[in-house]
């Protein structure tokens, strides 16, 4: 059986780019939504999180609206050259969009259980807000970071809905693990599918399976 290992590459392609995307966008978002009035903060988390309670295809739709070849932005964007609908790059914006809640959600959740008489502490000791955030606070958030990224990778990895509306399937070009298992078990091609259904589950394993080791070894040095 010949495989095209396209979907592959293509599929950690997107998730890994839309998963550092998401890293530093989830983080920014949650550490000032943390700080915000409760009234704030639940209109904002409405706003943020609505692609997770919303269908995939209905997020894929919007994106659509948004940045079809028709569509103002998607005119003005080709001006510049840069089109979401039929690219692989458009993959990255859809998988971005649906995995963004989870790592704004668990880094908010993370940021909020901060102890923030750390960070008092560090000013009193003339201590930089970049230096307190990124070697005190952070460091005691990981664990709520380190759930965040891995979800929101596997989000990625394995998102078909807002994928297929927004840059279908072509092989070759925008084909992912998700939208080629569809496309095979349409065509009656079970053993194609299943091949890569044990393909997606294998890289999910591994990735929690080294996930689970390093939180392992970050309490073990915290008992150390």
């Amino acid at each position: 059986m010949n495989i095209d290992l396209y979907p592959l590459w293509n599929s950690l392609r997107i998730a890994a780019i839309s998963c550092v995307l998401v890293f530093f966008l989830g983080i920014f978002f949650a550490y000032y939504a943390a700080r915000l009035p409760r009234a704030v903060k639940g209109v904002l988390d409405v706003v943020l999180t609505l692609p997770m309670v919303l269908p995939p295809t209905v997020c894929g739709y919007f994106l659509l609206l948004l940045f079809g070849a028709k569509r103002p932005l998607g005119i003005f964007l080709a001006n510049f050259g840069v089109k979401f609908v039929m690219t692989w790059y458009g993959g990255v914006l859809a998988a971005l969009v649906v995995s963004f809640p989870l790592m704004y959600r668990t880094a908010r959740g993370a940021f909020e259980s901060f102890d923030d008489t750390l960070a008092y502490s560090g000013q009193t000791l003339g201590l930089s807000n970049t230096y307190i955030f990124w070697r005190i606070r952070m460091p005691a958030c990981r664990q709520g970071i380190l759930a965040g990224t891995v979800l929101a990778f596997a989000r990625a990895l394995g998102e078909y809905g807002a994928t297929s509306m927004l840059i279908g399937y072509t092989p070759g070009r925008t084909a992912t693990i998700s939208t080629t298992v569809y496309q095979l078990w349409r065509t009656n091609d079970e053993a194609g599918a299943m091949f890569w259904v044990l393909v997606n589950l294998a890289i999910s394993t591994v990735v929690l399976l080294a996930v689970n080791m390093l939180e392992t070894r970050q309490k073990r040095r915290g008992r150390a």
